[in-house]
């Protein structure tokens, strides 16, 4: 599956409704049309972008970031499976632990990040501590519920070939459980670049969470929307990338997590 292919996702008509908003924008911010005096104008974002390039800045923050988010997505990842295995495997393990999954679930990243900075100080440890926990929940639960919902006919070709436990696993139990588990590692990274970047405002002064924090102290709105519209690109390259190396895995399974 190539990538042109995923990125088709992104169809022509959707790219002229984002030309036709970006339009809209430019002439309503010159007509005075919007009058909020820190909302530049799409062409003064792309100044902006400009000159963080320029400066060499903008480099270093996007390497922090998809570092910190890499890393916390990946722990996250394989947590979430070994423990999705688990409790999808194990009705005992299930009736005791899934409360306290439940009470663990809500609780938002950003309130670890007092705790974080305690630890571990101002540093990428304090960032991968407020975003690993909570992107691991939406591995964790399709995982499990993937497990779960394999058909009991699938254990009877295990026993019919006489596959022992780690051959049933590894054969027929993940590969029946893939999709529900390729969605969960989708939603779990959408939510690694979402903590990292808080992490990033109030708890470590790097990246490209902190780079809007500084340039909204610097009075640049410009640099500042430039900033983000860097982690909305990197938001879209990362989840492209997953579903391109989904497609490399399997085309059906590529087709069935895109929709």
């Amino acid at each position: 599956m190539k990538l042109r292919s995923v990125l088709s996702n992104i169809n022509t008509s959707g790219l002229l409704v984002m030309t036709g908003l970006l339009v809209a924008w430019e002439v309503a911010v010159r007509a005075n049309v919007i009058e909020f005096e820190y909302l530049p104008a799409p062409y003064a974002i792309g100044s902006g972008f400009a000159e963080l390039v320029r400066t060499g800045v903008l480099v270093p923050d996007i390497l922090h970031t998809l570092s910190a988010v890499l890393m916390s997505w990946m722990m996250a990842t394989m947590a979430g499976v070994l423990l999705g295995l688990w409790l999808g495997l194990s009705p005992l393990a299930r009736r005791y632990a899934l409360a306290t999954v439940e009470v663990l679930r809500p609780i938002p990243g950003v309130a670890l990040a007092p705790v974080g900075v305690l630890l571990f100080g101002f540093s990428l440890q304090t960032e991968l501590m407020v975003a690993i926990l909570p992107a691991t929940w939406p591995v964790l639960v399709n995982t499990m519920g993937g497990i779960t919902s394999v058909h009991a006919r699938l254990y009877d070709v295990g026993r019919t070939f006489r596959l022992g436990r780690t051959d049933f696993i590894c054969k027929l139990l993940l590969p029946a459980a893939l999709p529900a588990i390729v969605v969960g590692t989708r939603l779990s990274l959408g939510l690694a670049i979402v903590l990292a970047v808080v992490a990033e405002m109030v708890g470590n002064p790097e990246g490209l969470g902190y780079g809007i924090v500084r340039e909204q102290q610097a009075l640049r709105p410009d640099l500042m929307f430039a900033n983000i519209i860097v982690i909305g690109v990197l938001g879209l390259a990362l989840n492209s990338t997953v579903l391109w190396l989904t497609g490399r895995l399997s085309p059906a399974l590529s087709a069935e997590v895109a929709r």
